[in-house]
């Protein structure tokens, strides 16, 4: 049980950190036109920058095994809401421009246009809080596991409500 959940923890930290560098990298790029056009969101892009900042950092510390790596999740919830708060601003302001609706995906293949770069950082903003959630979720799991006492078997032990644990 505990090797299938550090894989999937592994994998999931592994994803976020993808996630938040292509929108970190993405966002980076729209700061540098700002600088140079002064024409964008630029509040919407340092929110979104500062928190894939934080997702950078935090998923690439948490990629290393430790034994209490499961004790982060409540970090993993406020990064998750973050996360689909940056969506939402990103969503909000892509209805500004001529690029057709919030989940109108055509032209994201176009990276050279604006309007495909700024749906690549939606999508990779919306995939990166799934797996900050999902994190989440396993932490829960896995942390609430842990706390049920073991036996002298080496299996954990569920004691009813009314029995006492002495």
């Amino acid at each position: 049980m505990m090797i299938v959940s550090r894989a999937f923890s592994l994998f999931f930290r592994f994803s976020e950190f993808v996630c938040a560098a292509v929108v970190l990298g993405i966002m980076a790029h729209f700061l540098n036109d700002y600088d140079k056009t002064h024409v964008g969101p630029l509040s919407r892009e340092i929110y979104t920058t500062v928190i894939a900042s934080l997702s950078v950092l935090f998923s690439v510390i948490w990629m290393i095994p430790t034994t209490h790596q499961f004790l982060h999740y409540p970090i993993d919830l406020f990064l998750s809401a973050a996360w689909f708060a940056a969506f939402g601003v990103l969503v909000n302001w892509i209805g500004r421009f001529n690029c057709g609706g919030a989940w109108y995906w055509g032209g994201i293949r176009r990276w050279n246009s604006y309007c495909g770069q700024w749906r690549a950082a939606e999508a990779f903003s919306f995939i990166g809080a799934c797996f900050w959630f999902a994190s989440f979720l396993l932490g829960v799991y896995v942390y609430h596991k842990l706390r049920q006492p073991m036996t002298l078997d080496g299996t954990r032990s569920r004691r009813r409500w009314h029995r006492s644990g002495v």
